[in-house]
């Protein structure tokens, strides 16, 4: 792998309201940094979100357009989401997970890419950026939930 980073932060909801909401693709596109669109493409064979469900995104980053589709390889709610893209500019593992503390819950997100293309030559910028919007996410996904009450 290229990249691999990592962003925490303290939320002050509980797990289950925090995973309720960044696990829902649904919202995707309201905290996760880039991403315009995102749709559930293919559900798990339970039905809706679990593992073996794909979601499709559209996001921009370094000002290019990128379409991946992540499958979920590992489905806890409420404490872990955990998916690999399967269609992409450069292969791609995304890990949430959402740990109880006595304060709230302790998020996390990991991003680990590989090697493609552009996306190789642009390594170093693009780990840098990539924790960037990490640390944004985090602080927007804070505000959303605190905008529900």
């Amino acid at each position: 792998m290229t990249i691999d980073v990592s962003a925490e932060r303290i939320l002050p909801p509980p797990p289950e309201r925090v995973a309720a909401y960044a696990m829902d693709w649904r919202h995707d596109a309201d905290w996760t940094q880039g991403i315009r669109r995102a749709e559930l493409t293919r559900e798990a064979d339970s039905g809706g979100l679990g593992v073996g469900a794909e979601v499709t995104r559209t996001a921009y980053f370094l000002g290019r357009r990128i379409d991946y589709v992540l499958r979920v390889a590992a489905y806890e709610p409420p404490r872990l989401l955990d998916m690999v893209s399967v269609a992409g500019p450069m292969p791609m593992h995304v890990t949430y997970t959402f740990e109880p503390q006595q304060d709230g819950t302790l998020a996390r997100i990991r991003v680990q890419g590989g090697e493609g293309g552009f996306y190789r030559l642009a390594a170093p910028l693009l780990a840098r950026q990539v924790r960037a919007n990490l640390v944004k996410d985090l602080r927007d996904l804070k505000a959303r939930l605190a905008e529900q009450g």
